[in-house]
């Protein structure tokens, strides 16, 4: 049963358990124990306050609130309020109950850490929250200062391996949401391959036959219509006839190189569709033109990298949740726009990817317009000129 669980569902459910567990001593100790104790006995912990209670309701609203989606969801600017509450709750239960309680759930925190922070931030963040709890060990537990920062650092210690699991588990999240991504890509590129090969095979196949039977056939036209003029009677009559079949054939095989060459198109849309499939973490919409065929393989395939290289930099580095793709036929170019809804940026720094991308284009005599804001996602516009399939045509001396 738990083996079908994802391993983020089961951390998650983990944290809301342990938050669960440090409120049935609270709630304890708040009333069952007041009514039980004789006289003035003293008890572990303090009777929990209405403050206190907000504060652990409150971490577990925020804690519940972090956790959705873990591992589908990109790190947002929100996050980082709902993290400072969430601390803020663990330390006021500790500083209203006069114990360790808020320890224990700033190490249900430290789960939390690795998907909303950075690593340098997230440790900083996990030590500084414990050492915080230690003034509690001082004023109301009776422990001196060393021994109050020994037992804050030991719960550190317990926060330092949930944290590292944490990250482990948000490791494995990446790899296999990468593993997706490669995997739609390596569809996508099988299916271009698969037109690719087949409008290669009818080029070739086009080809032989203009080379060989075209030219042998109008070689065999042009002396049958000599030995037409040399032969007489009923000879010449054959001579002729044969000519004609000649003419008919050489015209047959004119048009089936031309179904060869026109049947050879690519379509580019059933290359890019298989990008949108797969990507947990992005919803790509995709509005492709139908149908958008291509006679170049080789710019099918470059149309093809750069929609996928703008869909890799939306899942890595804009954070976005939202892709949309659009490719349509504009004249004799072929415009490909692919944006999405992240943060963006005031100042565009092209990575190795993009200025790649730029190179493949102008080998070919495209172009790509980068336009992004902050606040605003990233829109990449490529137009790509079609060049025309240069038909394969026979001599014209195979006219009669």
């Amino acid at each position: 049963m738990l083996v079908r669980i994802s391993h983020t569902r089961l951390l998650r459910a983990a944290g809301l358990f342990t938050w669960a567990m440090v409120g049935l001593p609270l709630l304890y100790y708040s009333w069952l124990a007041p009514m039980l104790a004789n006289g003035g006995e003293d008890m572990a912990l303090r009777p929990l306050p209405w403050q206190g209670w907000l504060a652990y309701l409150a971490f577990g609203f925020s804690y519940a609130w972090l956790t959705r989606g873990l591992g589908s969801r990109s790190r947002s600017p929100g996050d980082l309020p709902l993290l400072l509450v969430l601390t803020l709750a663990a330390l006021a239960v500790s500083y209203y109950s006069a114990s360790g309680m808020g320890s224990v759930l700033l190490m249900v925190a430290a789960c939390v850490l690795p998907w909303r922070l950075p690593l340098p931030w997230g440790i900083a963040w996990l030590l500084a929250g414990q050492l915080a709890v230690a003034p509690v060990f001082i004023r109301w537990l009776g422990f001196p200062p060393l021994e109050a920062l020994m037992q804050s650092m030991l719960y550190a210690g317990f926060s330092g391996f949930v944290f590292i699991v944490s990250l482990v588990a948000l490791q494995q999240a990446q790899a296999r949401e990468e593993q997706r991504r490669l995997n739609a890509e390596l569809r996508a590129t099988r299916a271009l391959l698969a037109d690719s090969a087949r409008v290669n095979e009818r080029t070739r196949i086009a080809r032989e036959l203009h080379d060989l039977l075209g030219h042998h056939l109008t070689a065999l036209s042009l002396n049958l219509e000599v030995a037409g003029h040399l032969s007489e009677g009923r000879v010449k009559e054959h001579v002729q006839q044969a000519h004609t079949l000649a003419r008919l054939l050489l015209t047959d095989v004119r048009e089936a190189v031309s179904q060869l060459r026109e049947g050879g198109a690519i379509d580019l849309g059933a290359a890019l569709r298989p990008l949108a499939e797969n990507v947990p973490s992005l919803q790509i919409q995709m509005d492709i033109q139908e149908p958008l065929m291509l006679d170049d393989p080789e710019r099918a395939h470059v149309l093809l990298r750069c929609a996928q290289e703008a869909i890799t930099n939306a899942v890595r580095h804009s954070g976005a949740s939202r892709l949309w793709l659009s490719a349509r036929r504009e004249g004799a170019d072929v415009v490909l726009e692919v944006r999405d809804d992240g943060r963006g940026s005031d100042q565009i720094v092209p990575g190795n990817g993009l200025r790649g991308l730029g190179e493949r284009l102008r080998m070919h005599g495209g172009r790509a317009d980068i336009a992004s804001r902050r606040g605003q996602g990233f829109r990449i516009t490529i137009t790509l000129p079609v060049a025309a399939s240069a038909a394969l045509s026979l001599p014209q001396g195979a006219d009669p």
